[in-house]
């Protein structure tokens, strides 16, 4: 954990390029350019191929304009009076007679406009023109006079400290003219002083936010309009565009991957799912500058930013605070006291805009929380992109790819050993892309995991992964396939220690990892269960010829050489469906499929443990002796009391059984390690009439407490895009098994369906969490977006509307 900033420099140490420990809330002034440009050659010989073939006598046209390029007012969608303003050959600011001036610019960027409709941009609470690359964009120029045939005019779009045109960063787009690399602009309309353009973008852009300005040429001189800052252009990835290598062939998928800005995200155990609502919010205010700032922390080159694989590869990494003072710090302690609980969290939105204004890692992250942020992100920069849960995760520690786990001879585990551990549950995110960088038939989903579990090439990052390699066991192609092959589908392996001190494999669990892996489905809140496409079917000869295929490039290539397999006594492991504050029961059912009777021994052993795989100590054990006739079957129930658990309750109010059993005639030994989750209650939310934007809407939170104890510092949670920005809410105690109710007014700022979520934490119970759908209506006049917006409040004090007993 991190109490200050690092001192290190991240990956990109080397880069000139070394951002500020905190952000700056106005970009910094671009520095002259002009000791970095071209020589002695003139701007049009450089940009326009006809220009550089003028004679000799053209090129006392004059050197590169010189003098300030301050920013001017804003000039969008009007014509100011700019006559004076701009910059000539000269540099003096000097506008001679029948010099082509630009006295404004209109980019079309608000929300209604065309520009950001086509460009599905429009949902941006921004103000800026907002295109994704590979697709044209309008843009209308206003001018002192008519444009006429002889004139040159080309736009400059520049990024970075150092812009240079051979690395992408200085683009230079001469009007009328073929650009390179798929950069070019048109005259659509020329109307009088009013000329209308087409510019295409390529589709191999840099992403990021870029200054724009024009450049005019006549027989007069040149001119040069000054940079404005509200005329910058933020260009990013583009899944609607059969060019760009994150295109995404189904517009249902780009619906729900690219602009649902909420989502599920499962969790538990694969016998008993959870579920949460998320809020990405990947639209909000602020959070393209928070996903921008996030690619300037790490000091990762401009000319890098157009290739999302190492885009990927980098918020993999600056999504969780190691090694490079990310968005959030990882905690699994269960101590909290310096942060919010990471089951608290109900969004993105307010994490990335506190790591945006601070400049501090965000105070505490879980895997949930790593991958809902690293959705949110991707998504904002353009990339198709998902949340999947894998159920029954391994983290392979050794690189054997397969979950060791060893015991003494008399099958009680040495804890000193076992170092790999199977999660409950592993959070990580899908995207979509092509991998140029890879043999062909590995586009498509590649896993993107920001959770720092292990490094890779020394930096808590982990992808993208291709999902196809991963399917195949195909763990030499980049990056990190062996480690997520482990996590969906390695074998858990049991060894025995023996007499002389040797381990020898008992007992192969081959169904025990990976067992659910799911993800929302599109266009509904249904679980998609998509673990076909990371595994063959379990026990189908690709799926052993994958494991063992992977298995052979591990640590361990010998692994499956010394396997015994005498089994014919079967054994499932229940547990009853109980509520937190409950008394519960487990079972263990024992069946005997061979022709003799068998005579079993079993060692059941109950701990809570965090849904990492990492437990607390045994807090109530049993064993027991069972004789099974031939085909017959038998259970050991263990009963446990809500006093029995609730001293040694961790996050997520989880348990192990560990239960162990040795079958006296044949030797044959069994082993089982099965989680089971305490369900906790969920918010109920009700809308108090009707979400119009603008207008102020009233929301009503209910809860029962389920504990008999009273619940203390409770916190509420409150936000949902185009609804209401993060709220905090205390509301101080909640006494044992009471009910309170609370209400809340927001004022919607976006129409259509929304999400509005809550969630409630206190030290005493966690995980509870609400939702509602809130569809909201236009203003009257047909306004579809509100400047006011719900506040962002934190910290404040709620009285509660009522309380009731159980």
């Amino acid at each position: 954990m991190m109490d200050g900033p690092r001192s290190d420099v991240g990956r990109w140490g080397g880069n000139p390029l070394q951002p500020p420990t905190t952000p700056s809330p106005e970009p910094e002034p671009e520095p002259d350019r002009r000791s970095r440009r071209g020589g002695a050659r003139s701007f049009w010989a450089r940009c326009c191929g006809c220009c550089s073939c003028r004679n000799r006598a053209d090129d006392d046209w004059g050197p590169e304009p010189s003098g300030s390029r301050s920013r001017g007012s804003s000039s969008r969608g009007r014509r100011p009076d700019s006559r004076g303003s701009g910059i000539n050959a000269a540099g003096d600011g000097t506008i001679r007679e029948g010099m082509l001036v630009v006295t404004g610019v209109d980019l079309l960027s608000s929300r209604s406009d065309q520009n950001r409709r086509e460009h599905h941009t429009d949902e941006f609470e921004y103000d800026e023109l907002i295109v994704r690359r590979g697709q044209p964009f309008h843009v209308v120029l206003f001018l002192n006079r008519s444009y006429e045939s002889s004139d040159r005019i080309a736009l400059e779009l520049l990024i970075g400290n150092n812009p240079e045109v051979g690395k992408g960063t200085h683009v230079i787009i001469p009007v009328g003219k073929g650009g390179s690399g798929g950069w070019k602009a048109q005259v659509t309309k020329a109307s009088g002083q009013n000329l209308n353009l087409r510019v295409h973008t390529s589709p191999n852009a840099i992403i990021g936010k870029f200054q724009f300005t024009v450049r005019t040429r006549s027989d007069a001189g040149e001119f040069q309009l000054p940079f404005d800052p509200h005329n910058e252009i933020y260009i990013l990835f583009n899944p609607w565009c059969p060019e760009d290598i994150v295109y995404v062939d189904h517009e249902d998928w780009r619906q729900e991957y690219v602009l649902n800005e909420s989502g599920r995200i499962y969790y538990g155990t694969e016998a008993q799912i959870g579920e949460r609502t998320w809020n990405y919010g990947q639209f909000d205010h602020g959070v393209l500058d928070a996903c921008l700032y996030i690619l300037d922390r790490r000091g990762m080159p401009y000319g890098g930013r157009g290739d999302p694989v190492s885009v990927s590869r980098v918020i993999s990494a600056m999504v969780n605070s190691l090694d490079d003072n990310g968005v959030l710090i990882g905690n699994w302690s269960g101590d909290y006291s310096r942060g919010t609980n990471p089951s608290a969290w109900v969004g993105s939105v307010e994490i990335l805009l506190s790591y945006l204004r601070t400049g501090y890692s965000v105070p505490y992250g879980q895997c949930w929380v790593f991958a809902g942020v690293t959705t949110t992100v991707l998504r904002c920069l353009g990339l198709a992109t998902r949340t999947v849960t894998n159920f029954n995760s391994a983290h392979d520690t050794d690189t054997s790819l397969t979950m060791d786990i060893y015991f003494d001879e008399n099958m009680k585990p040495l804890e000193h050993l076992n170092h790999d551990s199977v999660w409950n549950f592993h959070v990580w995110n899908d995207c979509w892309m092509k991998r140029p960088d890879l043999p062909s038939g590995f586009d498509g989903w590649q896993v993107v995991d920001a959770t720092p579990q292990e490094t890779s090439s020394g930096i808590f990052c982990c992808g993208p992964c291709s999902v196809e390699s991963i399917k195949n066991g195909l763990v030499y192609m980049k990056y990190d396939t062996p480690f997520i092959f482990a996590e969906v589908n390695s074998d858990k392996v049991y060894w025995q220690r023996q007499d002389d001190g040797s381990f020898k494999i008992v007992y192969v669990e081959e169904k025990a990892i990976g067992t659910l892996i799911v993800t929302k489905a599109i266009n509904s809140n249904m679980r998609e269960d998509i673990t076909h496409i990371y595994k063959h079917p379990e026990g189908s000869a690709a799926e052993r010829k994958a494991v063992e295929t992977a298995a052979a490039h591990g640590s361990k290539p010998n692994v499956y050489a010394t396997r015994d397999s005498a089994e014919d006594v079967a054994m499932q492991v229940e547990a009853q469906d109980a509520v937190m504050g409950q008394d519960l029961t487990v079972s263990v059912v024992l069946t005997n499929r061979g022709s003799s009777s068998r005579t079993v021994k079993l060692h059941l052993y109950l701990s809570v443990t965090f849904y990492t795989g990492v437990t607390g100590s045994t807090f109530k054990e049993a064993k027991k002796e069972v004789t099974l006739a031939p085909g017959a079957s038998d259970s050991v129930t263990m009963p446990v009391a809500y006093k029995e658990y609730r001293p040694h309750l961790v996050d997520q109010g989880a348990m192990l059984l560990n239960v162990s059993g040795h079958v006296k005639e044949s030797g044959q030994v069994l082993a089982k390690q099965h989680t089971f989750r305490l369900r906790t209650p969920d918010l109920s939310l009700t809308l108090l009439g009707a979400a119009v934007v603008g207008q102020e809407c009233e929301v009503q939170i209910v809860f029962k407490n389920p504990l008999p104890v009273t619940l203390t510092n409770v916190v509420f949670r409150l936000e949902g895009s185009g609804l209401q920005r993060p709220k905090v809410l205390n509301v101080g105690d909640i006494g044992g098994n009471e009910t309170v109710t609370l209400r809340q007014t927001f004022v919607p700022v976006r129409p259509g369906p929304r999400q509005l979520i809550a969630s409630l934490d206190s030290p005493q119970l966690s995980q509870v969490h609400g939702v509602i759908q809130v569809d909201v209506a236009p203003a009257s006049g047909g306004m579809n977006f509100s400047d006011t917006g719900g506040d962002s409040r934190s910290g404040e004090t709620i009285p509660m509307a009522s309380r009731g007993g159980a």
